[in-house]
Formats: C-alpha cells, structure tokens, sequence
C-alpha cells in the first residue's frame, strides 16, 4: 500500500493523468482496473478517472511495489550544460533569450541538451526543483520557438504559474514582436498581410494560399519596416495568429523571405550573406492581461526586450539602401542611436 498527499503542483489534474505521470510503471490497464476494483481510493473513498485532484487530498493506493518504482535518481537534465541567458526570474516564472540552434524540448535527435534540460538543471542546483519531493510536476515552457530560431521563451516554476501563463497565451493576452531580415524591399513600409495556411506534417512545411482550403487555417501577420539596406529590410513583426513557421512562410509567399531561410527561401539569395540561421528573433514581449492573473498580476504591463540580437551587427554593416523606395529615417535615426 502506498499513500500520497496531493500537493499545490499536483492540484488540478485528472486522477488518471497525475498516476499515468506519477508512475510511469504503472500499465494503463492496471490503472484503470485499479480504479474500478476499488484499489486506489480518494480520501478513503471510490473514485473515477476523471475527478481532479485538490490540495491537501489523498490516494490510497493497494498496488504491487514494482508498479511504484521510478527510474534512478540519475536525472538526464544535469548531463545539459548549465549556461542559461535569464532576462527575469521570480519565484514563479522565468523569462529567457534562447540562442538560435538550441531545441526548446527534446525531439528525435535530442543528446541530452534543449532548453527545458538547462532550467531543469539549473533550479535543481539553485535547489527550486527536487524531483524527488515531486509526484508529477517538473518545471515547463510557457511558450517555444523554433531550434533555429532565437529569442524570449518564458518557463513556469511551479504548476500554478503555467496553469495561468498557459491561459494568458490561449487567449492572446500578451505581445509578442519579432525582428527579422527579408529580402528586397516592401513597396508597402507597413501593413497587415492576410491569408491561409495549410500544414503538410510530412513534409515539416507549411504553403500559404490566399483562399481558404478544407485544412487550411487564417493567418494574419502585422509589420513594419524599420531600415533597408544591401538588398535586406529590418522588420518588426507581430503575429496576430499564431502559426507554424507563420512569418517565415507569410513573407516568402509575397516574394520576400528570409535572410538564411533554406526551407522558404532560395540558396542562391542566402549564399550572398551566409547567414547560419534564418535571420528571425522574438525579441519583446510584454504582459497585457485582460483578466485577472490571481498570484502573477503583478506582472501584469511588464516588458522585456533581447538585447543581442545576433544578425544585427551583419546587417548594420551593410551599405544604406540606395534604391527608389522610401526610407523612414525617424526609424533609422532611433535604431542608429540604439546601436550606439
């Protein structure tokens, strides 16, 4: 027999998703037998697979011990390096600069390092995380980004924090900007584009269409252009829907993608600037609630911006645009005070 105090981490769930998660040996079969035989119980008495679980419960559970086994106290996250760029950290969120060429969660080529590793790894040594005083709860992204590219992602200390961060993203109460490079210039210096997106998951790609299809779902992104120069435009983005490689492939259906896009854009364009990485930053996000946050109002208008954006400097080096398109030389005077 085993018991469990159910924790503020472990509140909320689903009986059946906190033991699948908490025991990881335990057969889905057996689970589900359990439950009905009466095997485990919730505060002494019979329960279902989908009561949730509130603080201060307790299971009861009559199982075999091999089903309780966890794997070794051997955690993979200490095997990632320990080097985090940290924007903001509180006591319930972390606030991130991601480095292009850095997976935010582990995928099929995964060797022991992604950006949750890191955290996990970090809290465990600042002593925030112990894994063995928790029954399902690890610290989790907020939001992700692309391996190749870089910018803010937000982490969630404990299971409140991305209970309600969760929330604010599902309901867009917060904003997001990107910095990216295409190439050319835009004859319109800002706008809101409009289309539809189709995924083709075999294929990891996205194609834009400017009639909806059956599977197809609406994108719009907003921008502005901020400079131009040596054939490149700086843009600031903004992602009013929030789709899979939406600004690369929004941009490269109206003929100007990415600097250093090899999926949406044309080699003999990137070799000119052999960027390494699509040239693509989330680099502002502020906090806009609309509603209330409970225990993170208080970051309610908060802002932060990435500071090393790392294809700046290339570009600043570029001559200044010397076509026929207007340049918005406020923009460039704030950027050009900025840099230096």
């Amino acid at each position: 027999m085993k018991t469990v105090l159910i924790s503020e981490n472990d509140a909320g769930q689903r009986l059946d998703k906190f033991l699948t998660k908490a025991y990881p040996n335990l057969p889905g079969s057996m689970l589900y037998k359990s439950i009905r035989k009466k095997d485990i119980k919730l505060n002494g008495k019979r329960c279902g697979i989908s009561d949730r679980l509130k603080t201060g419960d307790v299971l009861t559970l009559y199982l075999k011990e091999e089903f309780f086994q966890k794997s070794p106290r051997e955690y993979d996250f200490m095997k990632a390096p320990n080097k985090l760029s940290i924007l903001y950290e509180d006591e319930n969120i972390m606030i991130l600069d991601k480095k292009p060429g850095l997976i935010v969660h582990p995928d099929e080529t995964y060797h022991f390092d992604s950006l949750i590793a890191r955290i996990q790894r970090y809290l465990f040594e600042k002593g925030e995380y112990l894994p063995f005083q928790e029954n399902s709860f690890a610290p989790a992204l907020v939001n992700r980004i692309d391996r190749n590219t870089g910018g803010i992602v937000m982490a969630a200390k404990n299971a409140q924090a991305l209970r309600i961060m969760n929330e604010k993203v599902k309901n867009r109460e917060l904003r997001k900007l990107y910095l990216c490079l295409v190439h050319g210039s835009l004859s319109q210096k800002e706008s809101l584009l409009s289309g539809y997106l189709e995924k083709n998951e075999a294929q990891n790609r996205v194609y834009i269409s400017a009639h909806p299809s059956e599977n197809s779902k609406t994108i719009r992104t907003k921008y502005r252009v901020l400079e131009e120069r040596g054939g490149l435009s700086l843009l600031e983005v903004e992602l009013l829907t929030g789709r899979t490689h939406q600004i690369r492939a929004h941009f490269a259906s109206i003929g100007h993608p990415l600097a250093g896009d090899g999926k949406y854009g044309k080699n003999a364009d990137n070799k000119r600037f052999s960027f390494p990485y699509q040239a693509l930053y989330s680099y502002r996000l502020k906090f806009t609630f609309s509603a209330p946050a409970g225990e993170l109002e208080y970051l309610n208008g908060k802002e932060w911006k990435a500071q090393d954006v790392w294809f700046l400097p290339e570009f600043y080096r570029l001559p200044v645009y010397q076509g026929t398109a207007p340049i918005n030389k406020k923009e460039v005077a704030s950027h050009e005070k900025k840099r230096n």
